[in-house]
């Protein structure tokens, strides 16, 4: 029951922020490079299923499975996900065929298909933004002062002539 709770809060939180980066932790030497995530969706298993663009270089000459990292966050969200797991590319049509009807996820011909087995997940809110700093203040402080020291600003006279 905890578990499923967990996999649903994780659910929630993905489909909100719903924008990853994709961080390969490999140590190989052709590494699976960095990329946005778009529109990833999580099973009931604990996968993570999402496309991203496809690399240069022949996916054949990848290692199948490595670790990564995924940092999910929205502009402006007081929140971010950090998923840590391994990843696998999918390349068994059949498979690929399965998982976007099952999951609504077009299929890309000029993407690859990741899952991402979630081995951890950590899950911040950051407190908002103090609009009221102590420089903040300050600083509105002295600007009103010369404001209202010099009087202001005036409209400007309407019978005002250069001779």
């Amino acid at each position: 029951m905890q578990a499923n709770h967990q996999l649903h809060f994780l659910q929630q939180k993905v489909q909100e922020l719903g924008h990853a980066l994709l961080f390969n932790l490999s140590d190989s030497v052709l590494k699976f490079p960095t990329a946005l995530v778009s529109n990833p969706q999580l099973d009931e298993y604990g996968y993570i299923w999402f496309w991203v663009q496809k690399p240069k270089q022949d996916i054949a000459a990848f290692e199948n499975g490595f670790p990564v990292r995924l940092d999910f966050y929205r502009k402006g969200a007081l929140s971010y996900l950090q998923v840590s797991g391994s990843a696998w590319i999918v390349t068994d049509p059949e498979e690929i065929l399965a998982i976007s009807q099952l999951a609504a996820l077009p299929v890309h011909t000029d993407r690859v298909l990741l899952k991402v087995k979630m081995e951890g997940a950590d899950y911040q809110e950051c407190e908002g933004a103090h609009t009221h700093s102590w420089w903040n203040v300050r600083k509105q402080n002295l600007f009103s002062w010369f404001r209202h020291s010099a009087g202001g600003y005036a409209a400007a006279d309407s019978n005002f002539s250069v001779s």
